[in-house]
């Protein structure tokens, strides 16, 4: 009769498996370097298919790759200004143009000013920020740190650096919330009215003695019906 050995048993791991973002890429960004960079990366799971819109999805997030040669062509034919509109139907949009665009507007006869204005046309009318990489390997590593950062949850954006506890915290957190109310004068408004009820009841002469010419704005909040 076989005998097991009871403390052989491994331990089920607590830990969750490791989530790997994904990226979706157009099939016609097949034979870029940019491609062949990402296929390589362990940090990301790669998805080919034909994209009606922008050469790469991440998330919600529809990226415009354009080398600085095929940007200027696309700037002279104005396809561009088609591609940005269409990419309107994603809530969030990012253009990457990817080399050096100064090397290559002393090989063209175009303006510097008229380059410089084609981006912020982009950046201001069609709400699209911009980043410029260096090479492939730049823009792949942007496209994966974008993906990265997709995982990681989003927080409220808090107005405090702190948690109050107390209630002696909790209190001065309330009264700081008010513009212009640091932590001095919240401090010294609890020392002098004691409670909160007793400083939003109290008149602007009272409330002059620490506030001083800012008690006007402080009462109007308070009194406001808005």
């Amino acid at each position: 009769m076989p005998i097991y050995n009871i403390f052989s048993k491994k331990r089920k791991s607590k830990t969750k498996p490791k989530q790997i973002p994904t990226i979706v890429a157009d099939i016609h960004e097949k034979n870029s370097l940019v491609l062949s960079e990402l296929q390589s990366s362990k940090q990301i799971n790669l998805q080919i298919k034909p994209l009606k819109i922008a050469d790469y999805l991440i998330g919600n997030t529809a990226i415009e790759r354009k080398t600085t040669s095929d940007f200027i062509s696309s700037m002279i034919n104005r396809r561009l200004f088609q591609q940005l509109k269409q990419m309107q139907k994603y809530k969030e949009k990012l253009l990457i143009i990817e080399g050096d665009l100064d090397l290559l507007n002393n090989e063209t006869n175009l303006n510097s000013n008229s380059i410089r204005g084609f981006i912020i046309s982009i950046i201001n009318n069609h709400q699209i920020p911009i980043i410029q990489t260096q090479d492939y390997e730049d823009t792949a590593q942007y496209l994966i740190t974008l993906a990265k950062q997709q995982l990681k949850p989003k927080t409220p954006i808090s107005f405090h650096s702190r948690i109050p506890k107390t209630i002696k915290e909790q209190k001065q957190y309330i009264i700081e919330s008010f513009p212009n109310i640091g932590p001095k004068k919240a401090e010294l408004l609890l020392k002098k009215f004691k409670t909160i009820n007793n400083i939003i009841n109290a008149s602007e002469e009272e409330l002059s003695e620490v506030l001083k010419n800012q008690s006007k704005n402080f009462k109007e909040i308070i009194d406001s019906k808005i």
